[in-house]
């Protein structure tokens, strides 16, 4: 699957303390994460990383060449005082209200960390949506 590429990307980079994943989804034609940076990056390289290696790993896997993500992103900065329960849950429901499934616990390209371990929040939190070129799909 096509998203998983994506998905370990993104937990490479959470290994590589680069970030601090809090919660993501990978829909079929974008990617919704919400972490945190960690000192050993910037939003921009991490963004351009996560793209990049996805980007070349899929093109490997359909034996093509050519651009997967669009150029830049979108982030939101979500202050301390921000739930971040609402807005993880927010963006792990995507795939139930876009009518992929009708439970969350169907579609197996989400995580949210507090299902997994405590959360930890320090600092300012980082949204980003990153969003793929059309007509090519990632899951």
């Amino acid at each position: 699957m096509l998203g998983g590429i994506v998905v370990n990307e993104i937990r490479q980079s959470d290994e590589a303390r680069r970030t601090y994943t809090f919660a993501y989804v990978v829909m079929p034609d974008h990617l919704h994460w919400l972490f945190q940076v960690q000192q050993s990056g910037s939003l921009s390289s991490i963004v351009q990383r996560v793209k990049g290696r996805s980007a070349f790993q899929i093109n490997k896997l359909r034996n093509l060449s050519g651009a997967i993500w669009q150029p830049g992103y979108h982030d939101r900065t979500l202050r301390i005082d921000e739930s971040l329960e609402k807005v993880g849950n927010y963006i792990v429901a995507n795939p139930v209200r876009g009518g992929i499934v009708k439970d969350i616990e169907d579609y197996p390209l989400w995580d949210l960390m507090w299902r997994r371990r405590g959360a930890g929040i320090r600092g300012v939190l980082t949204l980003v949506q990153l969003f793929t070129l059309q007509p090519h799909t990632i899951v």
